[in-house]
């Protein structure tokens, strides 16, 4: 395993923050939807792969995993994701081959065409300007290459019983991303932008998440863990932004909880979009 850095440290606009609650979270999430965000992706052996914004590798071990033999570059903007990161796959994959650099995806510090594939995920929702970062993308990856895009759309969230208060939970982590220059309803745009950004057969697919009491696992797992979570952390935010009271946002996240609960059910849908660099 190699490692090196580049660029200058910088912060961007993560809406979900550093925390090590946050990192818990990722793990869960990248554990539990493993086989649902994963399934069909895996590069021969030896292929030289990019993973955009890695941060804390949650999901850089299931790509290894797949593909345990690819020649692997990982970059993210945060160096304490990066040295999460790094143990996390040290701890999981010791035998992979991944060079890891402290980079952003808009100033990517390799040559046009160096890579065969791309893999990122749920990195263009936090991007001010998806389209230029795809754009970025497709400088590095050669003729014939593909990117493979896996993204949330937090509008897709259904669930019961749904309250007015709930709902306006989500919403408060819609409008605090929006705010933060991101967009959490961008799965539904990923087929116009992988167009746009001039990416030739493009196929978006739905990776659906349902829970309810026939599935108390799930509904722990990603009802609570994952997604009840990320609303609850956007807390501060929503209160600093005059969002909502304390009171009001308790009041919505527990209503929220309650689709984990019994006769409670909940529903999300994920987009994986593969497109290739004509």
């Amino acid at each position: 395993m190699t490692t090196e850095t580049a660029q200058p440290e910088q912060t961007d606009a993560y809406v979900h923050g550093y925390s090590d609650a946050e990192a818990q979270r990722l793990g869960d999430q990248a554990d539990t939807l493993a086989d649902l965000l994963h399934a069909g992706t895996a590069y021969p052996a030896g292929s030289r792969v990019l993973e955009a914004g890695c941060g804390v590798g949650a999901q850089t071990v299931h790509l290894l995993a797949a593909s345990p033999d690819v020649l692997l570059t990982s970059i993210d903007l945060s160096t304490e994701s990066l040295a999460q990161a790094r143990a996390r796959v040290s701890a999981q994959a010791p035998a992979a081959n991944v060079t890891w650099h402290r980079a952003d995806l808009h100033r990517l510090p390799f040559p046009d065409g160096a890579f065969d594939h791309v893999f990122l995920c749920f990195v263009l929702e936090h991007l001010p300007d998806p389209a230029a970062g795809l754009a970025a993308l497709r400088r590095v990856l050669r003729p014939g290459g593909t990117i493979t895009v896996v993204e949330g759309d937090h509008g897709s969230a259904f669930f019961h019983p749904e309250t007015p208060a709930a709902r306006r939970t989500i919403d408060h982590l819609v409008r605090l991303q929006a705010r933060a220059g991101g967009d959490g309803l961008l799965g539904r745009r990923l087929h116009p932008l992988l167009t746009a950004a001039g990416f030739t057969d493009v196929t978006v697919r739905p990776r659906t998440v349902y829970a309810d009491g026939s599935r108390p696992a799930l509904a722990e797992a990603f009802t609570l863990r994952t997604f009840v979570a990320m609303v609850e952390a956007v807390r501060a935010d929503a209160l600093a932004a005059g969002l909502a009271t304390p009171e009001a946002f308790d009041r919505g996240v527990a209503e929220l909880r309650r689709a984990a609960g019994p006769g409670g059910t909940f529903h999300y849908t994920f987009f994986k979009a593969v497109a290739v660099n004509p």
